[in-house]
Parts: structure tokens; sequence; C-alpha cells
């Protein structure tokens, strides 16, 4: 599927000074333990949380305000913070278009949005925007006169209109999973939509059973191929409590069934990984840090095909710095994408020249050259820490 993101322009988000990311679908961020890979993917909860809460309340979650934004040594207090969106599809459809915001912080707690657009372009060409500076807000859709708060953003409140609804649903559906085995037994949840950890899936399980048989036994099927002999997942329910039940079978007629908790580590992330695929509603973007975390090596080309198989419905984003996990044989140098530590920030880059040549031309694999430390980045340039402006002239 063409990405919903296409492109993410970031201006002093956590440990990133300034990036214009571009994505492929999958995208797999390479980089070393604390590089910033999670930095980096946690942008589109940050995105998803901003569509559903009040910014206060993002921002409160997260630590405040001076937790988001960069700090560079000098500062007496941090500089504005800048987000933009370039859509590649908008729910799986033609249209196209982008999404930004900036929001300046105060001396103190306190902060305020400066500026925030939005520009949609329809199937036929047709464009539709809005425009806000500070208290002021324009549009080419006429009869909205939004009632702007400082601290909130604006698409919250025109969302509901046509033009802009697919945006904000977009930006809705954005996850970011972290997947941590033991939170899958602790039992149901509400919510049909997978959280980051993974602590409601017994009900996103049962969710997709009721709308899907087929996809549910799909999930039982893929996970044979990731833990043998194991060949059915369930939810089991013992009068109020509810917990995961696995299948093993093996040689003729021998079959045994175990509780969740005696199942391994790496059993329990694959059904969590499963489950977020597969889950009910599908969502426009899903990015998993470290899916090889463990994971018996074997495995990860099963792992890497769900994934790939994923990328035909949604938008996949992938961190790691597992050769293994890049020794899949469909992973090409435009789905890569390196992140480094370097003079106090995060950098996120495409391959250098050589690195591309190389597996462009089935000399090495990706997995053998991050091995060899051979997986380079395209040269940084003094210029490209300006990149280019959030916003644009729409009037």
């Amino acid at each position: 599927m063409e990405p919903a993101i296409k492109q993410l322009i970031l201006k002093r988000y956590r440990s990133i000074p300034a990036e214009r990311i571009t994505f492929d679908n999958p995208t797999i961020f390479v980089g070393r333990n604390g590089s910033g890979k999670s930095n980096l993917v946690s942008v589109f909860s940050f995105l998803a949380e901003a569509m559903a809460a009040p910014l206060q309340a993002v921002f409160d979650r997260a630590g405040g305000i001076s937790a988001v934004l960069t700090h560079s040594s000098g500062e007496d207090y941090p500089q504005n913070l800048g987000v933009r969106v370039n859509f590649g599809s908008l729910n799986g459809r033609s249209k196209a278009g982008f999404y930004a915001f900036e929001v300046k912080a105060g001396r103190t707690h306190g902060f305020e949005v400066v500026r925030e657009q939005c520009l949609v372009t329809g199937e036929r060409g047709s464009n539709s925007w809005f425009d806000r500076v500070g208290a002021k807000f324009t549009s080419n859709i006429g009869g909205m006169t939004p009632s702007l708060d400082p601290a909130s953003l604006g698409l919250l409140l025109v969302g509901g209109e046509a033009s802009f609804a697919p945006v904000l649903r977009t930006l809705a559906a954005l996850r970011v999973y972290s997947i941590q085995p033991r939170k899958l037994l602790e039992g149901p949840d509400s919510d049909t939509s997978l959280k980051s950890d993974g602590s409601n899936v017994i009900n996103v399980l049962k969710e997709i059973e009721r709308q899907s048989e087929g996809d549910f036994r799909r999930i039982s099927d893929i996970l044979s191929t990731i833990v043998p002999n194991t060949t059915r997942v369930q939810v089991r329910e013992h009068g109020k409590r509810q917990s995961l039940e696995f299948t093993q079978e093996w040689g003729v007629n021998k079959r045994l069934k175990f509780d969740g908790s005696s199942m391994s580590d790496g059993t329990l992330r694959a059904v969590g990984l499963l489950a977020a695929v597969f889950q009910r509603p599908v969502p426009s973007l899903i990015a998993i840090e470290e899916p090889e975390a463990t994971i018996h090596p074997g495995a990860l080309e099963s792992i890497l095909d769900l994934l790939l198989y994923a990328s035909r419905h949604m938008q996949v984003v992938i961190t790691t710095h597992s050769p293994e996990l890049l020794d899949a044989k469909w992973i090409e140098d435009k789905h890569l994408r390196l992140v480094e530590w370097t003079e106090g920030a995060t950098r996120v880059a495409p391959l250098s020249d050589a690195s591309r040549k190389a597996l462009q031309g089935h000399l090495i694999g990706a997995g053998e050259l991050l091995r060899s430390n051979a997986l380079e980045p395209e040269p940084l340039l003094g210029a490209e820490l300006a990149q280019s402006n959030l916003f644009e002239n729409l009037a």
C-alpha cells in the first residue's frame, strides 16, 4: 500500500533538532541502542494522542512540554516545536496533502500554538485548506469559524468537516508497539485497538474473531510457522476470568493445551505482533520497535513475512539493530534509514551511495553490511539542518 505518511518533517522534537524523513512501505530504521529510534517513532504516538485529547493532556502524559522539546546548550528555555506530515494517501484513497503545526513554549510550563495548516488535495485535483495563525483562522471552506484556544489544535474542531476528516482519522489511527510479553497475560480490556504494550490482546483477539473468522484462523496458521508444533491460540473463559490458551500437536493424535502463563516470551511476543497486524479497526500505520526481541533467529523470517504482508493493508515502520532481521531477502536499500547519535543529537539518513550500490548489485545483504559496520549513512551537509519550511502560502 502507498504509505499514508510519505514524509515527516520534525523540528526540535525530543532528541531530533531538525529532520526531513521520507518513507517507503515498509520502512526500517536501523541504529544502535541509544541512537534515538524510540524518540523518532514516538512522534506517531504523539500525533495520534493529539487527535484525541487536548495538547495539554498529551504533554502532561509525556512529562511536560520541556520533555518533548529538544534542548540545546546555552538556551534558558526551549524554542518552538514543529511537526509536518506530508501524506501519500488518506484512508487508502488517492487524496494527498499535508498537516503541520508549530508550538511555542513559554519561559514557564505554558505553551501556545503559533501556526497550524492543513491542505487536502482531492481525487480530481481540488484543494481544501485552512491556515491558523495564533487565534486567526482562515479557510477556503465556507462557514467555519472555530473558537480557538491558544493551547489547542484547530484540527480537532474542524476535523468533522468532510474535507479534513480523512486527515484526522489517519493521524488518530497511527500506532506504535513495543510488545511486553508478560503484559499479554493481564486480562481483557474494553478497547479493541491494541495497546502499545499488548496488554489488552485478549479483547483484541476476540474482536478479530468476531469480525473475521478467516483472519482469526490465519493468526494460528502463522503462529505455527514461528513456534514449532503450536497450532492454535484462542481465548479461554474460566467463569469471569479469561486467558490465552495454546494448543500444541505432534506425532499421531498427540495434543496438549497450555495456559499463556506457561508459554515463552517469544511465543507471547509473536501473538502480540499478530494481533497488531490483524486488529480491528485497521491502523493507518504501525511502528514496531525491535520485533526481533526474544524471537529465535530461525523464526525471524516468518516475523518479517508477517510485516511485509501487513504493508499491503497499512503502513509499516520497524526499528531494529539486528543483522539477522536485515538478512531478509526482500529488504532493499529503499526500505532502510540509518539512525545515528552524533554531536548530542539524533540524525536520520538514507544509505550512502556505496551502501546502496552494494545492495542494488546484490554484492552483499543488508545484514552482512551491518555485521561488518559497512552500512553507512549519506553524508551530512550543513544546509540539511535548516530543512524546509513547515508551512506554505495557501491563500
